[in-house]
């Protein structure tokens, strides 16, 4: 059913990006404003959970004003606010949660507590809403800074988990890895470009879980053998880093392949057909794992969706979205919900319509 005069606001603070968004009811993005604190964390090579929440606490209100004035409406024309309400540093999350309940309860609005990762996880539903959301059940690969998990995605509010990382995330292991190579931070993008004028064979790193009959994830020995690379060296230059950075990089992807093709086979058997393979998360951006999953779902016969570049890093119209989806269910919050800075995705099947 056609909701053109629903419009839902959406607030993320839940790392590094304070940002506000504005959808209407058919997932139109009406205005998606993102500010980076980038270079307030890249002195200290990685974020800083007071200078962050701090920058929040500055900048919201005007990113709040600033995309309600490019969606051309006012908190009146609003059918309900969400923010994201954890996992994340908490100081962060507590400063977009607060904001979006006052604004709530001073417009009488209902408030929608969403879920940071079920953002990332329905933001492919918003990419495709041209052509209509895709349909679940469908195979999610969430990889990002401080995730990395393989899940089946049946419904709003409900996911069945396949595999995590049981150690780093395959984020986490890209900064460190930039960080070992003196690429600097953030590192997923540094090491992907470093990585196009590198040879992805000239280190033999290891895969580690390859082969392995679950869909788990393990990046901390990738890292540490990249380390080990780095020390045996007689002397690095820029040859050598990029390559190191594109051997690294193909070992991350063999090692997402392996684990998504387990995760296939799992879903054909507990859903009788074959995944979609939809990617999110930050790290959904870097193309060559972009490719490389494509590659997978072309050989296994299936649909591979990954979100455009601007869906992929913490933004606030994923939130819009998944608190529209929330919304058209039924699923509102009251305002004592607390703030979480840790909220796993399979907590959710609890206050799911089922």
């Amino acid at each position: 059913m056609k909701m053109t005069t629903t419009y839902i606001l959406g607030i993320e603070t839940s790392c590094d990006e304070t940002a506000a968004a504005v959808l209407d009811g058919d997932g139109r993005i009406l205005a998606n404003v993102v500010l980076s604190q980038l270079d307030d964390h890249r002195p200290y090579g990685g974020v800083v959970p007071e200078i962050a929440a701090r920058s929040h606490l500055d900048h919201l209100d005007r990113l709040i004003a600033q995309a309600m004035d490019e969606a051309g409406i006012g908190f009146k024309d609003l059918a309900a606010i969400a923010a994201t309400t954890g996992p994340g540093l908490i100081g962060g999350v507590m400063v977009g949660a607060v904001s979006a309940k006052a604004i709530a309860l001073c417009h009488g609005l209902p408030f929608i507590a969403v879920n940071h990762l079920e953002g990332h996880a329905l933001s492919p539903r918003l990419a495709s809403v041209a052509d209509g959301p895709i349909e679940f059940p469908y195979l999610l690969l969430l990889v990002s800074g401080g995730h990395c998990q393989l899940l089946a995605a049946e419904g709003v509010g409900r996911y069945r988990l396949y595999g995590r990382t049981i150690d780093d995330a395959v984020g986490e292991a890209f900064d460190k890895t930039a960080a070992m190579l003196g690429l600097g931070y953030p590192g997923g993008p540094a090491v992907e470009k470093a990585a196009l004028e590198g040879d992805g064979s000239a280190f033999r790193f290891p895969r580690p879980m390859v082969g392995r009959d679950n869909c788990d994830f393990s990046f901390a020995g990738l890292k540490t053998a990249v380390r080990y690379a780095i020390e045996k060296l007689e002397s690095a230059n820029r040859q050598t880093t990029a390559d190191a950075a594109a051997s690294f990089q193909e070992a991350v992807a063999d090692v997402l392949v392996d684990r998504c093709r387990r995760a296939i086979a799992r879903f054909k058997t507990d859903f009788g057909v074959g995944p979609t393979l939809v990617v999110a998360g930050g790290v959904a951006a870097n193309n060559r794992l972009r490719q490389a999953l494509s590659g997978l779902t072309d050989s296994e016969g299936l649909h591979f969706l990954a979100p455009p570049m601007h869906l992929c890093t913490d933004n606030a119209a994923m939130i819009a979205w998944a608190g529209l989806e929330r919304y058209r269910l039924g699923m509102t919050d009251p305002l004592d919900i607390k703030a979480r800075p840790r909220w796993p995705l399979v907590e959710l099947m609890d206050h799911a319509n089922v």
